[in-house]
């Protein structure tokens, strides 16, 4: 890490102990999102980390972000999750939004005064997203939006949400995609999910029941909207990544100190060479997850985006993050099942990262599809 970076990580952990640390299991339980959290980072500069100054931004890379939403994610992936989600919906209206756009929507989001929304799953349209239902009909002025998306993340307490409908024909080509606040006529929410992990960041479906949305809300043109969603995703990716890194970090870090701490059969746990070899294993592997993230987002900062890194980044670190957590709360035994200790809820965390801004199954056929290409 750079100077900036060290410093990013000094300064975030700081707040992390003193802010998130005392009452995130409580918060955890009682599936309480804290606003003013979000603010407070806000606030620091974390939450329009990779944003030009102008919109209110620190104009910091996607390297300086991730190392950010790692530290951050050692203590609440949920809140990583969501800095992590709205700065998305800041780099779609930045790079596809016209000036009034830009102006409109940017400021309060950098500022973490309001959090943005991806919305692009259906009910019948996840890893198939190019088949999704959700219409929007062309009327004097704008459009109406009809249809439901599913699996929201910051769902009800999001304020924008970039969402993609289709205005034209079957397939990629047909979707577009808009800007829509809430608040909306015909805009709603369903259903709270209540989930194995995330129990901090809501996570909700949208309903759109003739949802009349102005045709300057519109982003790009019609039918850009797919190419919007991937490029999106591609970014996505490197930053899930960077937060399944932390995630790891932190269940390896609680491992070792327990380990160093409990004594059976009069010595410490640690020096059990089958319980040194797990924790072996989960260090190289979590390096090895930090080092893929950094170089898909190297190659991000320097103009020249490497999807399929991007999504080794995304496999590799996710995927080592279930394994990390599930190998601490074996380290820690008994106590590793309960919420005494932070592995659990760590375990927990976990999975949905392997699921979420594409499967891991779909960032294979990313990365095979590339090969292939590669190859030929």
């Amino acid at each position: 890490m750079n100077e900036l970076q060290v410093e990013l990580k000094n300064q975030l952990e700081r707040f992390r102990n003193d802010k998130i640390e005392p009452t995130v299991e409580h918060d955890d339980k009682n599936e309480s999102f804290k606003m003013e959290i979000f603010r407070e980072l806000g606030q620091l500069g974390f939450c329009g980390m990779t944003l030009p100054e102008e919109y209110g931004g620190a104009g910091l890379t996607y390297q300086d972000f991730c190392v950010a939403l790692s530290e951050i994610a050692k203590s609440s992936v949920s809140y990583a999750a969501t800095i992590s989600v709205s700065t998305m919906v800041q780099a779609i209206i930045n790079e596809y939004g016209n000036e009034e756009q830009k102006k409109k929507y940017l400021p309060e989001l950098t500022a973490g005064q309001e959090i943005g929304a991806f919305c692009l799953s259906e009910s019948s349209s996840g890893s198939d997203a190019a088949s999704l239902k959700t219409t929007a009909k062309k009327v004097d002025g704008g459009y109406v939006l009809n249809g439901s998306k599913m699996w929201i993340t910051s769902g009800g307490i999001a304020k924008t949400y970039i969402v993609m409908a289709r205005t034209g024909e079957e397939g990629h080509k047909g979707i577009s995609s808009f800007i829509v606040q809430d608040g909306m006529d015909g805009f709603s929410y369903g259903k709270k999910e209540s989930k194995m992990g995330w129990r901090v960041s809501p996570t909700r479906e949208l309903v759109f029941e003739n949802c009349f949305v102005p045709e300057e809300n519109l982003l790009k043109e019609e039918g850009f909207g797919f190419k919007i969603a991937m490029s999106a995703l591609d970014k996505g990716r490197i930053t899930i990544g960077s937060i399944a890194v932390g995630l790891s970090q932190r269940a390896l870090d609680e491992s070792i100190k327990y380990s160093l701490e409990r004594k059976q059969f009069n010595q410490s746990i640690f020096d059990f060479q089958g319980l040194q070899f797990m924790m072996a294993d989960m260090a190289t592997e979590t390096e090895a997850s930090r080092l893929l993230v950094e170089q898909a987002a190297m190659y991000y900062d320097l103009g020249t985006p490497n999807q399929k890194l991007a999504s080794m980044a995304k496999l590799k670190s996710t995927d080592t993050a279930m394994k990390v957590s599930t190998d601490a709360v074996q380290i820690l035994g008994g106590v590793g099942y309960t919420s005494e200790y932070p592995v659990e809820r760590l375990m927990r965390d976990a999975k949905v990262l392997q699921i979420l801004e594409g499967t891991n199954q779909i960032q294979k056929v990313v990365i095979a599809r590339s090969l292939k290409k590669e190859y030929s």
